[in-house]
């Protein structure tokens, strides 16, 4: 890193400090402890590690603090690409093409067979309401009733309203209602907590079949998309079963319903595939994807779409309504598209996807190291995207509370490593730890991370 020292120097950090706590309103965060405790100011990052605005150095085992810094901090190439892009052509709307724009579309669809047509946004919730608008205009222009969308339970899609109504985090949601119509959920995919109290492979994979019976109790002609994580994300990191998506998707076509696979933050080698979805044997109709499109330099989202879903919105341009009738407004600026091609170089040349694949099956089998402690129920994961679930005694599977939470990555931030936890999204169970380091990670920063888990866990479960 540079030296911090001299960086510090360009600012006062208690006027910093102080300008933090009067004005900046921060994501997810109760202000009410502000008034016995300072904020949290970062000030530089470098690969893996970021500082803080006291000098404090830690192991960033969050990417950024939700899974998006993919390549790392400190970048210099997708800054220098960033500033000549925006000397060039900052911006143009979509409604006309880019050169960075076109370059990128067609990246993405050498790496993503069979959805060869790209609509840019600015977000994940942005993409995913672009998907969810999809499947209700093709409804209209079918002149079907199939304008519903289903979809997991403990999947998370989005802030927005359409994004939240089509989510299945229940206390993400408390309080923003009413929501839309036509929205509908189906049990989750975790066979640690199997709802059907079935233990795998022992099953039918009643999980996925239950998309089926959800189509048949919502109706099979109203019901139009289904939108599901590959692996489901701040829901507590679970991949179902190699079965499940190729049920999914047999379902999907027996009864016409476009399948949607958010992406967003599951894409770019986060898992130890490119996308999540390739470790299943299925293809997606649509494919959303943001945070690691350009590692969170610069904004930038997706939808990716099959043929037979752009088709549906060719016709006369004489046809008043029939295009698809959408814009985002960030989504032309050209900034993202040459940070989003710099960022996938460096994927490719520097072969990420497979250290994902690599450190990340390490990382599994350290953090199983520690199934032997009396409150760590479950340890699942692919790739760089590990979840440690904690329970209060294994017999009984009573999720530890959220103050315990608290404890334990409080205590491995002190021992200087950062990572997350489920708040406040399912009720009654957020109780796992989850780790998403940048994919340049190395063994030595594995075991870093893993050591101060495990010394956050012995702390946090000290008393149960």
């Amino acid at each position: 890193m540079s030296d911090t020292q001299a960086l510090l120097a360009d600012y006062d950090v208690q006027d910093v400090i102080e300008k933090d706590r009067k004005h900046l309103w921060h994501h997810l965060f109760q202000h009410s402890v502000f008034e016995t405790q300072d904020p949290q100011v970062f000030v530089e990052g470098e690969g893996a590690r970021v500082r803080d605005i006291h000098g404090n150095e830690y192991l960033d085992g969050a990417s950024g603090g939700v899974w998006c810094v993919n390549v790392g901090h400190g970048r210099e190439s997708i800054a220098r690409v960033v500033y000549e892009q925006l000397m060039r052509l900052p911006y143009y709307a979509g409604v006309v093409g880019t050169v960075p724009a076109a370059q990128y579309a067609s990246a993405l669809a050498e790496w993503l067979p069979e959805l060869d047509h790209v609509y840019f946004a600015n977000s994940g919730s942005e993409a995913n309401e672009k998907a969810i608008k999809m499947v209700r205009q093709i409804a209209h222009l079918n002149g079907t009733g199939k304008y519903k969308v289903l979809y997991r339970d403990r999947d998370y899609h989005g802030t927005t309203i359409g994004c939240l109504a089509a989510s299945g985090q229940e206390e993400r949601k408390e309080a923003y209602g009413p929501f839309p119509d036509g929205f509908a959920g189906i049990p989750h995919a975790m066979c640690y907590r199997c709802p059907f109290g079935k233990t795998w492979p022992d099953c039918n994979i009643e999980c996925a079949r239950a998309l089926g019976d959800a189509i048949e109790a919502e109706g099979p002609d109203t019901v139009g998309g289904v939108i599901l994580e590959p692996i489901t994300a701040g829901g507590g990191v679970i991949p179902p079963v190699d079965e499940y998506y190729t049920i999914v998707r047999d379902i999907c076509d027996e009864y016409g319903v476009i399948l949607i696979i958010d992406e967003v933050v599951c894409g770019f080698g986060r898992t130890g595939t490119m996308f999540g979805y390739e470790h299943y044997d299925f293809v997606p109709d649509i494919v959303t994807m943001a945070k690691g499109m350009a590692s969170s330099y610069a904004p930038i989202s997706a939808a990716a779409v099959r043929g037979k879903v752009f088709d549906t919105f060719l016709e006369d341009p004489s046809e008043k309504y029939h295009y698809f009738r959408d814009i985002s407004t960030y989504g032309g600026c050209t900034a993202g598209f040459a940070a989003a091609l710099e960022n996938l170089r460096i994927i490719e040349e520097e072969d990420l996807i497979e250290n994902s694949r690599v450190m990340g099956a390490y990382l599994l089998d350290r953090l199983r190291e520690l199934s032997d402690h009396p409150n760590v129920g479950d340890v699942r994961g692919r790739g760089l995207f590990a979840g440690v679930e904690l329970v209060e005694d294994k017999a009984s599977k009573t999720p530890v509370s959220e103050d315990v939470m608290m404890a334990v990555v409080k205590k491995a931030a002190e021992e200087g490593v950062l990572v997350g936890k489920t708040t406040r999204s399912v009720p009654g169970l957020n109780n796992t730890v989850n780790m998403a380091p940048p994919l340049i990670v190395t063994k030595a920063d594995v075991d870093e991370l893993v050591d101060a888990v495990q010394a956050g866990i012995e702390h946090g479960c000290r008393d149960l």
